[in-house]
C-alpha cells in the first residue's frame, strides 16, 4: 500500500510540475505578445506622426485604429492567461481591507488611552 501512495505522490508532483510549466509557457507567450505590441505600435505611431503636417490632425481615430484593435486582442489574451489567477486579486483586496480596518482600530484605541 505504501508503494501505491508513493506512486500517487510522484504522479501528482509531476502533474503539478507540468501544469506550472504550461502556465510559465503561457506567461512567456503573453509577455512576448505585449513586447511586440509595444514595439510595433510605438513605431507605427511614430511613422504615422512623422507623416502628418500641421494642416492634418494626428489625433484622430484612424491613427489609433491598429493599437486599439490590437490592444483589445491583447486584453483578451491577458484575461485568458491571468483569468484563472484573478481570484488572488480578491484575496489581496480582502487582506488589505482587513489590514486597514485593524490599523484604524489600533489608532482609535491609542487615541483613547
Amino acid at each position: 500500500m505504501g508503494i501505491n501512495k508513493n506512486i500517487m505522490e510522484d504522479y501528482t508532483q509531476e502533474k503539478r510540475y507540468l501544469k506550472a510549466k504550461e502556465q510559465v509557457k503561457k506567461l512567456k507567450e503573453f509577455y512576448i505578445h505585449l513586447s511586440v505590441y509595444i514595439i510595433i505600435n510605438v513605431g507605427l505611431l511614430l511613422l504615422i506622426y512623422s507623416g502628418y503636417d500641421v494642416k492634418r490632425n494626428f489625433w484622430n481615430y484612424g491613427s489609433f485604429f491598429t493599437p486599439l484593435g490590437w490592444g483589445l486582442g491583447l486584453a483578451i489574451h491577458a484575461i485568458v492567461v491571468f483569468g484563472p489567477n484573478l481570484a488572488f486579486i480578491k484575496h489581496w483586496e480582502n487582506r488589505k481591507l482587513n489590514q486597514f480596518i485593524n490599523e484604524e482600530k489600533q489608532n482609535n484605541n491609542k487615541q483613547w488611552e
